[in-house]
């Protein structure tokens, strides 16, 4: 864990023979000690994936007081998540791939970070996993998250719910992101990945199917032909 350098909690789940370290941030509205989130980090690491999990500063807060506050602004959280990759290498000891990923708010957080080349490169970052982007906020497709996706140094893997009130794939088909960036849609899932249940599938599926899509885009990266 990293704790000492960092004024935000973090937990590591690590398993043998790891062939990743996946860096995973929560989004806006759970922590990364939520059930879902949990599940997720299961899964991983059923993928021979070391998982770093961390709350960034406002969840802490919220924690700590019971105040159920807004997220910080994008800044704050950029400068957040950078804090934890100058750690990696430092405080856990690994030479491992790593990649950067996140669910909905963290996802956006991750992408934004690989804009920057020179900061992908120091941290030795290989790709960018998203769970849930929010192109959009709900019921605002006019206010769109797209930079991320058009300015990214690195490969994206996209998870994302066809019926996602934050982007759906009717919405996200009409849009310019860089060819970088891979999309998976996930049959009738909400934002959460989520279908309901006459269409026949259910979320346990969809959260399998997403893991799997994300070992396999680490696999590529990983080992290309």
């Amino acid at each position: 864990m990293i704790k000492d350098e960092l004024p935000i909690s973090t937990l590591l789940n690590t398993v043998k023979e790891a062939k990743a370290l996946v860096i995973f941030a929560h989004g806006a509205g759970a922590d990364m000690e939520h059930e879902y989130i949990e599940t997720l980090v299961r899964l991983m690491n059923e993928q021979k994936l070391n998982v770093l999990r961390f709350n960034f500063p406002f969840m802490d807060k919220r924690k700590l007081d019971g105040k159920r506050r807004p997220p910080d602004r994008m800044p704050a959280l950029v400068t957040c998540y950078q804090a934890i990759l100058a750690n990696i290498h430092t405080h856990l000891n690994t030479d491992l791939p790593v990649y950067i990923a996140g669910k909905s708010m963290g996802s956006r957080v991750a992408a934004t970070l690989a804009g920057d080349k020179a900061l992908m490169l120091t941290h030795k970052v290989r790709g960018v996993i998203c769970l849930g982007y929010p192109f959009h906020p709900v019921k605002k497709p006019e206010k769109l998250r797209l930079a991320p996706l058009q300015e990214t140094q690195l490969p994206v893997l996209i998870l994302q719910g066809q019926r996602d009130a934050l982007g759906s794939e009717d919405e996200i088909e009409s849009y310019e992101i860089s060819a970088r960036c891979q999309l998976h849609y996930f049959s009738d899932g909400d934002h959460d990945l989520k279908p309901r249940v006459k269409s026949g599938y259910n979320l346990k599926q969809h959260q399998n199917s997403a893991i799997n899509k994300m070992s396999k885009f680490i696999d590529e990266i990983n080992n290309p032909c």
